[in-house]
């Protein structure tokens, strides 16, 4: 699984709204915004909306497996996939475009197939460790959400998902925001 920070925008804006609501300049907004990044207890509330306003692009390849799981989350996110509708023909299958090694037969099969054409047969019989690559448009509460419900999950990919997710967060937070 690898996951990678494309960008982020908004962090401004989000610090803009803090001092609107707070009545507060931008050194005391930025203190409140550095707390609320660090805090879990205020996730569903709506002290935290200003990460609402911090969007965050990440570049995802990760197996269909933890795909189908992650399809759970769909407000607040927006994904545009490496799609096998429209890829998977495109090119022979290599053991590294599994998360783990399949049985060579099988690999020699799809191949087999996607020379023939014969698209049906490669999606059924694609595994669901085949990975797939995806961009998300997202925001920095969405993905607090997310770590708070999957971080204790039994997934291998869910806790670097979140390890990660974390890493970018603390990122985020760190940024040097620019004098306003």
């Amino acid at each position: 699984m690898e996951i990678n920070l494309l960008n982020f925008t908004g962090i401004t804006e989000a610090i803009c709204g803090l001092q609107q609501s707070y009545k507060v300049d931008s050194e005391r907004a930025k203190s409140v915004a550095k707390r609320f990044f660090n805090s879990t207890d205020k996730l569903h509330s709506g002290e935290l909306k200003f990460m609402e306003f911090i969007t965050v692009y990440l570049e995802i390849r990760a197996p269909r497996y933890w795909w189908q799981q992650f399809d759970t989350y769909r407000i607040g996110i927006s994904k545009q996939s490496e799609s096998t509708m429209h890829t998977i023909m495109k090119r022979k299958l290599a053991q590294d475009d599994f998360a783990e090694m399949i049985n060579p037969q099988h690999l020699e099969y799809l191949n087999d197939k996607i020379a023939y054409k014969d698209f049906d047969a490669v999606k059924n019989n694609l595994p669901e460790g085949f990975l797939q690559r995806r961009i998300i448009k997202t925001d920095v509460k969405t993905l607090k959400y997310i770590i708070e419900q999957r971080k204790n999950h039994r997934l291998n990919e869910w806790q670097i998902f979140c390890k990660k997710i974390k890493e970018t967060i603390n990122y985020i937070k760190d940024y040097e925001l620019p004098e306003f």
